[in-house]
């Protein structure tokens, strides 16, 4: 998992952005900068990216003085507010982009459960981020709901409950109510 150098550093490159993102028409931004050492590669700036960095953010405890973290999480919720309208645009845009990338790692276990079943605790931030976006939309097709409804259902079916499933130091902002898929794994054969 991410560290927390890391989420504030997406989030900061994010609110630099965000204004020319809002008002784009694009799903994925470019974010420009370079992830701390031994660390993946940031991902294109995207509305359920900062969303999922926020909370990552907000479940680590931080030591006094830990302005930075605090003053990102501010400015992002001050952006929210400052841009409604293309906030709610972009969540509704991303929403279903986000939907067809779950359902094709679950589609992708279907075909090949031992294969797929190692990913799982990095697809699940799909889940999670469909979660977090799902309150920023408007709208929203039935259909879209009905199918995570689905794909939540077949999940329950494949699901082995157990520990959480990304670094302990996150799963208090994470409660299994309601991230219960983020408290197990995926069955190695259905």
């Amino acid at each position: 998992m991410p560290t927390a150098e890391y989420d504030r550093n997406y989030l900061e490159a994010g609110l630099a952005a965000l204004e020319a993102f809002l008002q784009s028409h694009e799903v994925y931004w470019p974010i420009g900068i370079q992830a701390p050492r031994s660390e993946n590669a940031y991902p294109q700036l995207s509305l359920g990216g900062l969303l999922l960095a926020r909370e990552r953010l907000r479940a680590r405890d931080f030591p006094s003085g830990e302005a930075a973290s605090q003053h990102a999480l501010q400015s992002l919720a001050e952006a929210r507010s400052r841009w409604p309208v293309a906030w709610e645009r972009k969540a509704n845009t991303e929403f279903p982009l986000r939907l067809n990338l779950w359902r094709d790692f679950l589609e992708e276990y279907r075909q090949s459960p031992a294969g797929q079943s190692g990913r799982y605790a990095y697809e699940a931030g799909r889940r999670v981020q469909l979660h977090l976006l799902l309150p920023e939309t408007r709208n929203l097709p039935p259909a879209y709901l009905e199918l995570l409804s689905s794909l939540d259902g077949y999940l329950a079916s494949i699901f082995v409950a157990g520990e959480f499933t990304w670094e302990a130091v996150l799963a208090s902002g994470f409660p299994q109510n309601p991230y219960w898929y983020l408290y197990g794994s995926l069955k190695k054969k259905p």
